[in-house]
C-alpha cells in the first residue's frame, strides 16, 4: 500500500526502473544528447523568462511615471 506510483513520488525501486527503461529505448549514448538538449531547452525557458520579467518591470515604472506626472 506504500507505492502510489500514480499518485506520489517514485520510490526507489520506480526510480531504478525508469533509469532502465530509458537506458533500454535510447541507449547510453543518447542520453548524453537528450540531457544536453534538455540542459539548453531549460536554458532558453530561464531567458525567455527573464526577459518578459523585466520588460513587465519596465512598463510598470512607465506607468508609475505617467500617473505621477498627471
Amino acid at each position: 500500500m506504500q507505492n502510489f506510483f500514480l499518485f506520489g513520488f517514485p520510490g526507489g525501486m520506480e526510480a531504478i526502473l525508469i533509469v532502465f527503461v530509458v537506458l533500454l529505448l535510447f541507449g547510453g549514448r543518447k542520453i548524453p544528447e537528450l540531457m544536453r538538449g534538455l540542459g539548453k531547452g531549460i536554458k532558453e525557458f530561464n531567458s525567455a523568462r527573464a526577459t518578459i520579467e523585466s520588460e513587465i518591470k519596465e512598463g510598470m515604472k512607465e506607468g508609475d511615471k505617467k500617473v505621477d506626472d498627471a
